[in-house]
């Protein structure tokens, strides 16, 4: 293995695992490689000790994706009688429901009224399960392998992790979609490898920061005692907030490369407006990362994390000229009741400029935090109270904490600036292990 990345590492492809250089280091002086997330993982797992699965599948006016993802769930290599398959329906109307009933009847199915949002359904369908000792999530728009659901809870069986995530391929298998998940030091999470075409990389189980949440097992016993998806989120990065929360309350998260999965990427997210998907992916990683850094750290992060956000906000805005509001651009208020008069009417008529709705919702999304500040204070304690594990034993697993997603040369200089005088830069030395940029 270990030869195996130092020709990976030769090769500096883009998005590639990077080992430290000599004399960096983490938190607390220990250099820090990529190659320590590795994990050796065990031998097959017999029929007999399986254990009993759920695979819940959230559906929302998915009916086309519907008879390719049962087909191969209908083929899984595994016990049949330790294997339950729900269909959580929220509020489609576009027949979803009905050809469950004609086509897969099968598939245990529970229809609510509206959309409850996918960390909610995915709660609700937990609840709903029938004794599991394993707690499957699954995209309705997959395909899987055969071994997919045997090899991803192998591991599990093995007693080497809490939760595993699957490799996720694009639907025609020529790129990936997910070898894991990594995200920046204010929570906006990425799929490791995705976009990258299939390359032995991609192929080393290891510890990772999050499952997936469209392909992932975890024990439903952990499941329940770290409280599940938080259904404030409603959803996205709902499963970064959960891998996070499972490792700071001292348990493990593996990436499983041999269970295989093939995935419409961001299907269900285009039937919604732009704004109201930017909202929950701007204010839900704030919600994260106010959860659970630690004390210390979130006094440094917060204050960067806000400045990062209205930067993105402004970029966004559509605000052509910030000149309207500088005093050294205004003319001086006319005297004459003639000049008064026309500055009223042009006051009238102008007294509100255009902004892109989705900046508007960026807005929106920061004060949801800040406007329900004991709220979340209050959310803060429940996950802080069961702290097993340091924040500088996890930050490893960011893989890339200094991302910067912007190519705005203003917001560059902002993260680097403020990374300094925060000392992010020196709380994250030596710490990323990806070279190149992640896929925005």
């Amino acid at each position: 293995m270990k030869r195996f990345f130092d020709r990976l590492l030769g090769e500096r492809p883009r998005e590639t695992p990077a080992a430290v250089s000599p004399g960096s280091s983490g938190p607390g002086g220990a250099r820090a490689t990529f190659e320590e997330l590795l994990v050796r993982p065990g031998g097959p797992v017999a029929d007999t000790a399986l254990p009993r699965a759920t695979i819940v599948i959230l559906n929302y006016n998915g009916r086309h994706h519907l008879e390719l993802c049962f087909t191969s769930l209908a083929k899984l290599d595994y016990p049949r009688e330790r294997l339950e398959v729900l269909l959580i329906d929220n509020g489609s109307d576009d027949g979803s429901v009905e050809e469950m009933r004609a086509k897969h009847a099968w598939v245990r199915l529970h229809v609510n009224a509206r959309n409850a949002g996918f960390a909610p359904a995915c709660n609700q369908g937990a609840g709903l399960a029938t004794r599991p000792e394993v707690l499957v999530f699954l995209n309705n728009d997959m395909r899987v392998e055969p071994s997919f659901l045997k090899e991803l809870v192998a591991p599990l069986v093995r007693g080497e992790c809490d939760a595993t995530t699957a490799k996720m391929l694009s639907w025609d298998g020529k790129v990936l979609n997910s070898a894991g998940g990594g995200m920046n030091f204010h929570g906006l999470g990425f799929q490791y490898g995705m976009n990258r075409p299939p390359a032995p990389e991609f192929d080393a189980p290891r510890k990772t920061l999050f499952p997936c949440g469209g392909a992932m097992a975890i024990r439903a016993s952990v499941y329940a005692e770290v409280g599940g998806f938080d259904p404030e989120f409603f959803a996205y990065y709902e499963d970064v907030d959960l891998g996070w929360r499972l490792w700071v309350q001292g348990k493990t998260v593996h990436y499983v490369p041999s269970s295989v999965c093939y995935h419409h990427h961001s299907s269900t997210s285009k039937s919604f407006p732009p704004e109201v998907v930017r909202l929950l992916q701007v204010r839900n990683p704030m919600y994260a990362c106010f959860k659970n850094y630690d004390d210390e750290n979130l006094r440094r992060v917060l204050p960067a994390m806000l400045a990062l956000a209205l930067r993105r906000m402004l970029i966004l805005s559509g605000i052509p000229s910030d000149q309207p509001f500088r005093i050294e651009h205004a003319s001086a208020r006319p005297s004459s009741l003639v000049g008064k008069l026309m500055e009223k009417a042009h006051k009238h008529f102008e007294s509100d400029i255009p902004i892109k709705r989705v900046a508007a919702a960026d807005l929106i999304g920061i004060n949801d935090l800040l406007s329900n500040w004991d709220h979340w204070m209050e959310r803060r304690r429940e996950v802080q109270s069961r702290r097993a594990r340091s924040d500088q034993e996890i930050f490893r697993l960011f893989l890339k904490p200094m991302w910067c997603i912007e190519d705005d040369p203003a917001y560059r200089a902002l993260q680097d600036g403020v990374s300094r005088f925060t000392g992010l830069d020196e709380l994250f030395q030596g710490l990323e292990f990806l070279r190149g940029e992640p896929h925005k």
